[in-house]
C-alpha cells in the first residue's frame, strides 16, 4: 500500500468518524448538515494532517498498525480533543472522550488490521 492510499484510508476513517459523531449528537445549533460535519471533521483532520507529518518524517509504513497507526490515532486524538476543549472553553465530559478514542481507535487502527489480515491471507 502507498503513502497515498494510507494517507487516504485515514482521511476517509476520521471522515467517517466526524458523520457518526454528527448523526449522534446533531441538535439546533448545530444540525446534520454538510457545515455541522466539516465543523466536527476538521480539528481531527488535523490531527490526521499532522499525524503524517510525524509517519513521513520518521520514514514509517503508515499501512502497519504500529508504530503509524498507533501514533496516527493518538496524534488526532489529542488534537482534535484540544481544539475541542479551546473552542468550548474547558474539557468535554468524560464519555465523549471515552466514545471520540475508542470510535476514532476503531477506525483508525481497524482499516490496518483488515488490511494485515488480508495481506497475511494472500501471502
Amino acid at each position: 500500500m502507498t503513502r497515498i492510499s494510507a494517507l487516504s484510508a485515514d482521511v476517509v476513517a476520521i471522515a467517517a468518524f466526524a458523520l457518526f459523531a454528527r448523526i449522534a449528537h446533531q441538535t439546533d445549533d448545530m444540525p446534520l448538515n454538510v457545515a455541522g460535519w466539516l465543523s466536527t471533521l476538521w480539528p481531527f483532520l488535523l490531527g490526521i494532517a499532522l499525524s503524517w507529518v510525524v509517519i513521513v518524517i520518521a520514514g514509517w509504513n503508515g499501512a502497519r498498525v504500529v508504530p503509524a497507526g498507533v501514533t496516527a490515532w493518538l496524534i488526532t486524538v489529542v488534537v482534535g480533543l484540544g481544539i475541542w476543549t479551546l473552542r468550548n472553553g474547558g474539557l468535554p465530559h468524560w464519555s465523549f472522550i471515552l466514545v471520540a478514542t475508542i470510535m476514532s481507535a476503531l477506525l483508525v487502527l481497524g482499516w490496518r488490521v483488515v488490511t494485515a489480515a488480508v495481506g497475511r491471507r494472500r501471502a
